[in-house]
């Protein structure tokens, strides 16, 4: 990273990665000890994964399934009991290694790849960005059994195919940024992926073989992928982190920094995570011989419900940890398009027992188009969260038709999961939106963006139990 006010020469394109390199270790001496504690513990965590899944309520259905997870039961916890000898010295050398770890892995993508043409305000006045957030249960397979969402590797390869239809579908957004629109974003809900993304970042991506699937399509046809993200081990509390953040974030445009910051106040389930905020710099173009820069900011906040005070803490630290990112990475004379907070913040903007999170100040830094003001939403918006019991129906798990169904009241109804207040009479019945993506601009600065549009997504219906959330962002310079 340059200091301020050095003289700079005109940038590259496409620039250099940095201090992104591949290996989240500094010596490949410790990469190799880690992938051999991961091997050692592997057995073990396998094992104990297969026995959680039998006491989730969904594998109890009939006799005969109960007797077939019984046996599949006996056999995993003969495995963990053979398995412990070698998962103790895994643990043993799998925990100090955690202090050298950056907290991600880099996946740069292959040297075939190329970035879509730099913008140049000068000869383009403006350019639409896409992005997309989707959180998706891709939990450790016993885990995501209690969501009724089991075979984590099958769903993780399906939504990687999911994906890259819409990815090949989809065109840069030099030729197709439509004029401003006059009045409120528009607000849609589709079948498909959104066309046009250049930058995905997902949720609950929490088994690591979950995540080598999704990176393995997206880096070859998007760009580069930050994945396995999270400080693990032991940390401040004392906690113990055993799983990562389930941050994904994946670039259409060149990643020239990036940080990860854990919270430090997770409880109950979320104590064993590590949730944090994954913040990256993207280089989307030049403009008088200086970069254009964007900002995501990727996150997935504590999810008890009845734990708002904890939710906003991590919304007070994400917000100075932003800025600090942003101050850090920011050179003399750049020129900032945007900077975008996409997640899953585990609240909504209608249910009173949110209060505190609806009032807090990340409205005020941040813009959520699909929001007019306390528990006031936009007549389009959508809840994002789904009903789990109902998962595997037939209409849910068909995209075009579960799209179809949430068109009415009484769809939305059954298969969008609701808060337990009920909603004000003159408000139709919407469900909880518990996905965000959130945007702003630098004031003052010479590039400026706006809301083309939001995008409410069924493409990964039967696949997850949250629907995918998309915004087109039109960034302009001045005339």
């Amino acid at each position: 990273m340059s200091c301020r006010g050095a003289q700079q020469s005109p940038p590259d394109w496409p620039p250099a990665p940095g201090a992104l390199r591949p290996s989240p270790f500094p010596h490949p001496v410790l990469h190799a000890l880690h992938g051999l504690a991961r091997a050692l513990l592997f057995p073990a965590y396998w094992a104990l994964d297969q026995l959680l899944g039998y006491w989730a309520p969904a594998t109890r259905a009939g006799s005969l399934e109960r007797l077939s997870a019984a046996a599949r039961a006996g056999a995993a916890l003969l495995l963990l009991l053979i398995s412990l000898p070698l998962a103790l010295p895994g643990l043993l050398l799998w925990l100090p290694l955690q202090a050298w770890r950056r907290p991600f892995c880099y996946q740069p993508p292959p040297q075939s790849w190329a970035p879509p043409p730099p913008w140049r305000p000068r000869a383009e006045p403006a350019r639409c960005f896409g992005f997309l957030s989707a959180n998706l249960c891709l939990l450790p397979d016993g885990l995501a059994r209690f969501s009724n969402l089991p075979h984590s590797q099958r769903r993780a390869q399906a939504v990687g195919a999911a994906l890259l239809a819409g990815l090949r579908s989809s065109r840069y957004g030099t030729t197709d940024c439509s004029p401003p629109q006059a009045g409120t974003p528009r607000g849609v809900l589709a079948a498909a992926v959104p066309a046009g993304l250049d930058f995905v970042c997902l949720q609950e991506v929490f088994d690591l073989r979950a995540a080598r699937h999704l990176v393995r399509r997206l880096a070859p046809n998007l760009g580069p992928v930050l994945y396995d993200v999270g400080a693990f081990g032991l940390r401040a509390g004392p906690h113990l982190k055993l799983l990562g953040s389930g941050l994904l974030l994946a670039s259409r445009f060149p990643l020239l920094r990036a940080a990860f910051r854990s919270f430090p106040n997770g409880r109950r389930e979320d104590a064993l995570a590590s949730k944090g905020l994954l913040s990256a710099q993207a280089q989307l173009g030049i403009l008088d011989g200086l970069r254009i820069v964007g900002f995501l900011h990727c996150t997935h906040l504590h999810a008890p419900r009845e734990d708002g005070p904890v939710r906003c803490k991590q919304l007070a630290l994400l917000l100075d940890w932003a800025e600090q990112f942003e101050a850090e990475s920011r050179q003399d004379g750049e020129a900032v398009a945007f900077s975008v907070l996409l997640g899953d913040l585990n609240f909504d903007n209608c249910s009173r027992g949110d209060a505190r999170e609806q009032k807090h100040q990340l409205f005020s830094r941040f813009q959520d188009p699909c929001r007019l003001g306390l528990r006031r939403e936009q007549p389009w918006a959508l809840g994002t969260l789904l009903s789990t019991r109902v998962l595997h129906h037939s209409e849910a798990s068909s995209p075009e038709m579960l799209r179809r169904a949430l068109e009415q009241e009484e769809g939305r109804r059954l298969y969008l999961a609701g808060g337990p207040a009920r909603s004000r009479p003159a408000e139709p019945w919407r469900g909880r939106r518990l996905d965000y993506i959130l945007y702003r601009g630098v004031p003052g600065a010479p590039l400026s963006p706006e809301v083309e549009q939001v995008i409410f997504s069924t493409a990964l219906a039967g696949l997850t139990d949250h629907l995918a959330v998309g915004l087109r962002l039109r960034v302009s310079a001045p005339s």
